[in-house]
């Protein structure tokens, strides 16, 4: 048996494990939890970089 991957639930507001929701309520996947429990703030960092790239342009 294979361990299932990690996800972010953005309407549960938590990580699980397994494809349990809908596409459009998940991040991911993971490899381990706490990759997916980070998912908001990666997302946010990237997010705030490129808008600095594109300030610059």
């Amino acid at each position: 048996m294979t361990e299932e991957q990690w996800y972010y639930d953005i309407a549960l507001g938590k990580a699980v494990q397994g494809k349990v929701t809908n596409w459009d309520n998940r991040m991911g996947p993971y490899a381990t939890r706490g990759e997916a429990e980070a998912a908001l703030a990666k997302a946010k960092s990237r997010n705030e970089a490129w808008d600095a790239e594109d300030e610059k342009d």
